[in-house]
This record gives structure tokens, sequence and C-alpha cells, in this order.
């Protein structure tokens, strides 16, 4: 018990404030500081009624009369000093003298220094090289008295144990008892006694031998006990002269602390009552000043629901919800167990939820308002300022779902435009009676295209105002966003950088408290030093708390005046809206109670607002894929012509380039309905031409047909490299007369009337590739069907001579063959060029349907050779019949090779003009070889030979005949014939 002056602090009675702490001075030390601990509290507080003075309880000051140790019910030390201290209830003296009793360290006194080793180093410094000699006298020279004593001592020790020894075991053992009877007939063998009851001579002999025995091991063991107390005794006689010793220091120091405690009670009652009582003053009148902030801080807190409902009043979420937040931080922290207000803290929880709906409802109804008002008068952004409080506010409470309320409303929005965009169209049309169709899609399946394709014009306008406006007002929440996450961030690196400055003053608190402990004890009004230094502590913490609430009071002070209805003349100026939600975002972020979303979290809303806009991308084109579906529906686009279908097709484009280029995402919605559309629109565009190309192949009669200057300009504008349809002029009075040959790169072609369309047919094709390339692949494979079905229903008509029955042809002549084959020519001429066209049009990786021109262009080879055969056979089918009648005899030349140059003539006539010379050339050499060989076979019948016979004289005015008509036809003249070849050569 420290109940010193001198020794420790003295708790002293006072206002029970908690104020600054005084250290008196002392000389520095070198020494190592103690850490500041309370003294035990030895006395318990009175439960109730007034705070103890000093006097009223033990004091070093106070006589003995009043209270003192021996005052205690029980013994003290022994209960502190409890070895079962573990095996105790926790509770055994906590529950009358307080929490701070158990498990107390006792502080040490100020004024005793800290004796350590290194005070004795001198001295032992000093005695060690003398401690070191007399070590080694001792070891080498012994006493004498203690040789001798130790001598007599083991002489006596061994004297005494062989004593000892004759005593039996069984007296030595520990759990020796007579009234065991195996140990009683031991000691006792009342075997050597007569049983018969009768005393002889002999048993009374043996009895007294055995008492004889029994005394004498009586007699040893007291003989031994008297010589160990002798050897002892003198130990015992030095401790009782040093008890004697003992109490008369004890009654000198008695007399030294009576005087102390006299000398230390004038201290008192002069230079302590007074300074004290003025610390006592001084802390009375803090307490008032405390008590009095409390109460204007409790009547800020008062006019936190009215002001709220002001707030609200005016949709100003964002200052209610920091207002209610920094009321519940003020109740949690300042007002903490305020009785009257018990019931404000769930109020304001149910006003919060309240809140929380208020802007859920308000953020739908700004969101309707916005997407269905007008496209094009009004801004791009509504109410920037509003939208901006009411993200922030949903933000605040974590409500990251609202995006999720402006897509729906975005849903519907897209169907009313698409719906408003029909009305007004059929507003315009007076055929189409409302009242009797009513569904929109009936109604724009009864407009004619140019009215359906200005309605869908307009509807792909208005959905890309309708981006825009979703694209602005989506950037303004993604600001807002990354607005708080930029907060976010900076106030995570100010309270990392304040969290390591809190370290270091955290470092310096105790050495300061340690200073500071002296003064915190001496105003301290109560009995228990740990209080006093549990006050010293919190001094600090306070001082931070009332600055706090002064910047509490302060903001709902502040949320009062923006409120309407206050006087704002006098009142600060209300603060714009940037102003007050960057106010708001770092007293957020300040608030002991954070509800702002986290980083990660905030980054994923950024993500939603992305794909928002992705999304509306999306519903924009399924709103015009349903508006495209309905007109769609009876078959209506795919009877359209290929300009309008074009024209649908670079709409549906622009529309789909603009929405990427707006939105930054690709939708296949709309394109794969155009698509779709398209893939129809090539099977009907197809299936119209084939059809086509089949009549004018069923009534063509295989005659050469003059070529128009139109066709002769389309042949000319593919030679420079223009793979479309050429505009069609209006006649006028200079027009050019057709010709008869169509001229390809200096090529004459004679051609029929069907290649001329099947030219333009397959421009056609290109044309709608330029037009639409999501269509190329199909139209190519279209293209290769149509020249296929060309191939092989020419070849019907002609080489099968299918054209007798269908046009109603004689014969098929040469001439026919010989045209047919220069038309299958010309073909084959065009087919690299659409090849490398479509090339231009295609993929990479869909270069493999290009493969289908390669066997198109095999097939018409074979083709070509075939009707080149059919021409050597008609030739070949003749020599065998003239030749087989050929005789050798006068007159000459021969009426057989009269006929023979006759059908040679007849046959270079017809084909001249129609193919080109080398193919003639080539024609005529192979005719004649089959001449030759059928010659040939005929002179071998006749037995006529090269021997310069007569016969042989004729054969040869013959075949000079032969010879000089057919290179007198045009084009033969150097014609090697080689008629050597008739002659068998001789073995």
């Amino acid at each position: 018990m420290a109940s010193s002056h001198s020794s420790s602090p003295v708790p002293r009675p006072g206002g029970g404030g908690r104020d600054g702490i005084y250290r008196k001075d002392r000389d520095p030390s070198p020494h190592r500081c103690w850490p500041v601990r309370s003294l035990p509290d030895v006395c318990p507080k009175e439960p109730t009624g007034e705070g103890r003075g000093l006097c009223d309880g033990p004091s070093v000051v106070a006589e003995h009369d009043r209270w003192t140790v021996y005052s205690s019910k029980v013994n003290l030390p022994a209960a502190l000093n409890d070895p079962r201290l573990a095996k105790r209830e926790s509770d055994f003296f906590t529950k009358t003298w307080g929490l701070d009793f158990a498990e107390t360290e006792v502080m040490p006194s100020f004024y005793l220094p800290v004796v350590t080793r290194e005070h004795f180093g001198p001295y032992l410094q000093e005695t060690a090289q003398r401690e070191k000699i007399h070590e080694r006298c001792k070891t080498i020279c012994p006493n004498k008295d203690d040789v001798d004593a130790v001598s007599s001592i083991t002489t006596n020790h061994d004297k005494s144990r062989a004593e000892l020894e004759q005593v039996p075991k069984i007296f030595m053992k520990p759990d020796f008892a007579l009234e065991d009877p195996a140990t009683f007939n031991t000691v006792l063998p009342w075997s050597h006694f007569n049983s018969a009851g009768g005393k002889s001579s002999r048993d009374v002999a043996s009895s007294k031998l055995l008492q004889e025995k029994l005394s004498h091991y009586l007699d040893v063991v007291e003989v031994s006990i008297a010589r160990q107390i002798s050897l002892r005794s003198e130990a015992f006689f030095h401790a009782m002269s040093s008890q004697h010793e003992l109490q008369d220091q004890l009654q000198e120091t008695q007399r030294a602390v009576a005087v102390l405690r006299g000398r230390t009670a004038a201290m008192d009652r002069v230079m302590c009552q007074g300074p004290l009582r003025a610390l006592r003053t001084a802390l009375t009148r803090n307490n008032c000043v405390k008590l009095h902030n409390k109460l204007k801080l409790m009547a800020a807190v008062h006019q936190t629901q009215p002001t709220v409902q002001l707030l609200l009043s005016t949709s100003e979420f964002v200052g209610a919800l920091e207002l209610i937040a920094t009321t519940k931080e003020v109740l949690q922290q300042e007002l903490q167990g305020i009785h009257s207000f018990r019931h404000l803290g769930s109020q304001l929880c149910e006003l919060e939820k309240l809140i929380d709906k208020m802007m859920v409802e308000d953020f739908s109804m700004y969101a309707r308002s916005d997407l269905n008002r007008c496209l094009r008068d009004e801004p791009q952004v509504l109410e920037k300022e509003r939208l901006e409080s009411l993200v922030f506010g949903l933000l605040r409470q974590r409500k990251l779902d609202f995006l999720d309320i402006y897509s729906d409303e975005m849903i519907l929005a897209a169907k009313a435009i698409v719906t408003q965009c029909v009305a007004d169209s059929v507003l315009q049309i007076e055929e189409i009676d409302t009242d009797v169709v009513t569904k929109l899609a009936d109604q724009m399946r009864l407009m004619t295209f140019p009215q359906w394709f200005e309605l869908l014009k307009n509807v792909f306008e208005s959905f890309l105002l309708y981006l825009q406006r979703i694209k602005a007002t989506l950037s303004v929440i993604r600001n807002v966003v990354l607005e708080v996450l930029d907060s976010s961030q900076r106030n995570q690196l100010l309270e990392e950088a304040s969290s390591g400055a809190s370290g270091q003053e955290s470092s310096q608190g105790p050495s300061l408290l340690e200073g500071e402990a002296e003064l915190a004890y001496l105003t301290h009004e109560g009995l228990f030093i740990s209080d006093a230094l549990n006050d010293a502590q919190q001094q600090q913490q306070q001082v931070v708390a009332q600055d706090q609430s002064s910047v509490i009071g302060s903001r709902i002070q502040q949320g009062r005046t923006e409120a309407p209805g206050n006087d704002l003349a006098s009142g600060p100026q209300r603060p714009t809206s940037a102003e007050s939600r960057a106010s708001c975002i770092v007293f957020a972020f300040r608030s002991g109670e954070n509800m702002m979303p986290t980083e990660l979290e905030m980054n994923r809303v950024i993500n939603n607002i992305q794909e928002l806009m992705y999304t509306a991308s999306d519903v924009s084109h399924d709103r015009c894929v349903k508006v495209l579906t309905a007109r769609a529906k009876d078959g209506s686009l795919e009877r359209l012509s290929s300009a309008e279908f074009v024209c649908l097709s670079q709409a549906v484009e622009a529309f789909v380039r603009d929405t990427e280029e707006l939105c930054g995402r690709r939708s296949v919605s709309l394109r794969g309905a155009l698509q779709s559309q398209a893939n129809r629109f090539v099977h009907r565009f197809h299936e119209e031409r084939k059809t086509k190309l089949s009549l004018l192949l069923d009534n063509e009669r295989w005659k050469q047909a003059e070529v128009p200057a139109e066709f002769q300009d389309l042949v000319n504008s593919i030679a420079d490299g223009r793979i479309t349809l050429p505009e069609r002029k209006t006649p006028g009075p200079d027009d050019r007369k057709p010709t008869e040959f169509l001229l390809v790169n200096g090529q004459k072609y004679a051609v029929v009337g069907t290649v001329l369309l099947l030219i333009r047919i397959f421009l056609e094709y290109c044309q709608c590739v330029n037009d639409i390339p999501s269509i190329a692949t199909d139209m190519l494979t279209r293209l290769s069907d149509l020249l296929k079905h060309f191939n092989s229903r020419s070849c019907q008509l002609v080489l099968g001579a299918g054209a007798l029955q269908v046009v109603g042809l004689k014969t098929i002549t040469t001439k026919n063959l010989a045209l047919a084959s220069r038309c299958l020519q010309l073909v084959v001429h065009y087919i690299p060029i659409i090849r490398a066209h479509f090339e231009t049009k295609l993929q990479p990786k869909q270069f493999s349907v290009l493969r289908h021109f390669d066997h198109i262009t095999k097939d018409y080879n074979d083709h070509i050779a075939e009707i080149s055969a059919k021409l050597v056979a008609i030739m070949d089918s003749l020599f065998e019949k003239v030749l087989s009648k050929y005789e050798v005899k006068a007159p000459m030349p021969s009426a057989c090779f009269r006929n023979v140059c006759k059908q040679m003539a007849k046959m270079h006539e017809a084909i001249y003009e129609l193919l080109p010379e080398e193919q003639t050339q080539m024609l005529f050499l192979r005719i004649n070889a089959s001449f030759k060989m059928h010659l040939k076979r005929q002179l071998a019948r006749l037995g006529v030979v090269n021997d310069g016979g007569p016969q042989h004289g004729l054969v040869v005015v013959d075949v000079a005949f032969y010879t000089e008509n057919v290179q007198a036809l045009k084009s033969l003249e150097r014609l090697d014939l080689n008629m050597a070849e008739i002659w068998e050569q001789k073995r």
C-alpha cells in the first residue's frame, strides 16, 4: 500500500475533471524509465452517495485511531499472495472493489532510484582481486576449527548410525502401526509365550527380556535426537538474537515514520491545499464549458428531423443523407447514453430507408421523363444537377442496381419511339383507316415501299437521337462515378499517411503520460490511481472529439441553412451543386461509418454503364428488326426491285455504321435480319433471272444477232474496269446503229441475243454485290449456277439438237454450231473478270468458293471442244460417204473431188466470219487430216500405189485440184496440207 506523498501520488477530491497533468522536475537519470502503472486499489469505493474526499479514506497524514491495516477483515497479504489465484473466481475482489483491483501492477515511486547491477560495478571491481585470493586460500588451507568440527561430526554421525542400525527396520517404516495384526505380532511375538494361560518362570523371563529390548531401542532413538538438537542449537540461538535486533530497528523506523508524517501534514496544509483548490475550480469551469457545448450539440441534433424534412421537400437527398449520417455519428460518439435521444437512432434509420425508396422512385421518374420527351427540340441532358445528386445519393446508399431501372425505362422508350413514328406516318396517309386497321404491323404492310422506306428512315433517325441522349446521360453518370472513385483513392492515400503519423504519435504517448502522471494523480477526484491515469489518457481523445463535435454541429447547422424557409440574406449563401457534391464526397469518405461502395464495386458500375450503352444499341437494332420483319411478313421485301433493295440495304448499313461509331459496339441483329432478307431477295433475284434466261434460250434460233450500241458501251465499260451497270440513256436522234459483231479487246465476237442479255445479267449480279457486300458468297453461288445452267441448256439445244423441237429449227447447221462455240468463248473470256471482281468482295477465309469459276471454265472449254469435234465429225461423215464411191478414172478432176471441194467451201463460208482465223485454221487442219485418212483408206482399197503409173498420175491430179481449192479459201493460203501422207510407204 503506497500511502506516502514521498513515494507515490495521492488521489485528491475535486470536481471530477480530467484536465492537464503536471510532473515535478527531478534530476535526469541515464537509467531506464519505468512505464506508468497504477497502484493497487486498497479500499473499495462507496457504491452510492457523494464522492469521498481524501480525509475519508486511509491516509498517511491522519492518525492511526481513524483507520489502520489492522481494521481489515481479512489478511490482505495472504489474500493477495494466494497460491491458488488461478483457481479462485475472477469476481472475488472485483465485485466489491472494482474492475481495476485484480491483476494490477504497483507503480514504483518516482523518488527511489532504480538500483541495477551497474551501481555495484565499482565496488565489485575493487573487491574482485581480494575475493579471488580469499577463495584460493580457503581451498588450500582450510580452517582448523572447521576441520575438527567436521571430524567430530563425522565420528558422531558414524556412531549414531551404527547404534540406529541396531533398531529393527520395522520401527523406521512410514506406515508403522500397532493396530495392524501383522505388525503387532512382529513387535510382540506371542509365540514365545505359553498359551495355556498359566504364567511360568520362562514366560516371565521372556517378557522382561522383550521389555528391556524395547527400552533399549527407545534409549538409542532419544540419544540420537538429542545429539541432532545439540548440533543445531547455535543456529537457533542466533536467530533469537537477530529477532531482538529486528524489533529494535522497527521501533526506530516507527519513530522516523511519525516524524515524517508530521512534516508531511504540515506541507499538505501549507503548500498543497490552496493550489489544489485553484485546480479544482479550473476543472469545474472546464466541465461547465463542456456541458454548455454538449447542450448546444443536443439542440442542433434536436433540429435534425425538421431539417431533413425540409431538404426532402426540395429533393436534396444527398444533403438529407449526410445530415442523417452526421447525426447518427454524433449519437454514437458524443451523445451516447442520452435518455431523451434513445429513440432518435431508430427513427433516423427508418427515415434513411424512406429516403432510399424516394431516391429510387425519383430516379425512375427522371429516367422516364428523360427518355420519353421530344427527341429534337430539347437539350440532351435533362436537369443535369438533379441527375448528379440522385446518382451520388444512390451510390452513397450502395443502391448499385439503379442502372437496371434505367435499362427498363430505356426498353419502354424504344417501343414508344417505333409506335410514335408509325402513328405519325399513318396520319399522313389517307388510304389507311386506323379505325379499321389497328395493329402497327398491318398498317406498315398497307404502305407502299416509298412510304414504308420513309418511315424506316424516320425510325433510324429517331433511334440515333435516342442513342445520343442515352450516351449523354450515361456520360454524366459515369463522370459522377469517376469523381467518387477518385475521391475514394485520394482519401485512401490520406488515411495511409495519417496512420503512419498516428503510429509515431502513439510511440511518443507513453513517455508523455509518464511525465504527466504525477499531476494527473494530484488533480484526480477519487481514491484510485488507475482512474487518474485513464483520465489522463482520455484527455487528448476528448479534445479531438470536441473538435469533431464542433464540425458536426456546423454541418447540421449548414443543413438547416440550405433548407428552404430560412433567411438566406443574413446566413451564408447556398453552395452550387458541384461544390455541394464535392463537399458531400469528402465528408462521406471522412465520416466514421463509410457507406460508399468499394473500388471494385465502383469499377463494376463503370463496366455496367458501358454495357448499358451496348444494351441501348442492341435494343434499337431489335426494334428496327421488328419494323423490318413486320414489313417482310407477307413477302413484300422479296418482291422489291434490285434498286429498291439496294436503297434499303444502304440505309440499314448507314444506320448500323452510325450506331457502331456512337456506341462502340457491333450489333448483329439488324445485320442478321437484313442478311436474311438479302438471302430471300437473292433467291428471288436469281430465280427471276434464271427463268428469264431459260425463256430466252428456249426461244433462241441460234442466228447471229445485231449488237446494239448500248451493249457495246457495256462491254467497253467492263474493259475499262467498271464492273457496274451504266445508267440508261434516253434515246436521241444521234444514236448509233447496231453492229454485226461485238468488239471485245479488239476481237470480233458473233453472238446471239441471249448472250448479250447474259452479259447484262451477270453485271446485275456484280452490281448487287457492290451494293450489298454481305451477300457476295450467296450471289457467287447463284451466279455459278446461272452460268452452269446456260452451258448445260445451250448444250442440250445445239449439240443435243433440242432446238429442233423447242424452236422448230429444221436442222442444226455448222453455222449454228460455230455461233454457239463463239458465244461460249465470249462467256469464258468474262469468267476471270467476274472472278477477280468477286475476290475483292470476299474475306480471305471465303476464297475457297472461287473454285466454282475454275470448274465452270473447264466445263465451258469442254463444251467448246465438243462443238469443234462435232464440226469435224460432220465433215468426216461426208468424206466417208463421198470417198467410198471414188474411182480412179478420167475425166479429171473427178466428180468426187469436185463435191469434196464444194463442201469444204461451204464449211469455210459458214464459219469464216464467226470464228477467229487461228481457230478456223486449226479446224481445217483437223478436217484435212480426216480427209487424208479416208482417201488413203480408199486408195488402199483400190490398190493405187505411188509407182508413177497411170492411176497414180490421175490421183495426183485430183489431189492437186483439192489442194488448190482449199488453199484458195480465205485465211487458208499458207495452210500446209501435207498430201504426201496419203500414200503407203514402201517397205
